[in-house]
C-alpha cells in the first residue's frame, strides 16, 4: 500500500472567485487588493455580524438593556 499524497487545499478567494491555495501569502484571499476590498466593506457596513450580543457583562459594559438598574433607578422626578 502506497502513502497518500498530501494536497494543499485549493479554496476561492472570497471577493473575486479565484482558486487561492491554503499556504499563499494572502490566503484567504487571492491578492492584497481582494484584501482590501474585503475589509472596505466591512468599514461600509456592508458585512455585519448578525447574532446578537446575550453576554450580561458585555451588554452591561454597552449600555444595553439592564445597564445601570439599581435601587434608587425609579426614584426620580418627572
Amino acid at each position: 500500500m502506497q502513502p497518500k499524497k498530501k494536497s494543499a487545499k485549493i479554496l476561492r478567494c472570497p471577493t473575486c472567485g479565484m482558486l487561492v491555495r491554503f499556504n499563499d501569502e494572502d490566503f484567504p484571499f487571492c491578492s492584497d487588493r481582494c484584501r482590501k476590498i474585503d475589509l472596505g466593506k466591512w468599514a461600509m457596513g456592508v458585512y455585519k455580524i448578525s447574532s446578537p450580543v446575550l453576554d450580561p457583562e458585555v451588554l452591561e459594559d454597552l449600555g444595553g438593556p439592564g445597564a445601570g438598574d439599581d435601587e434608587d433607578s425609579d426614584n426620580y422626578d418627572h
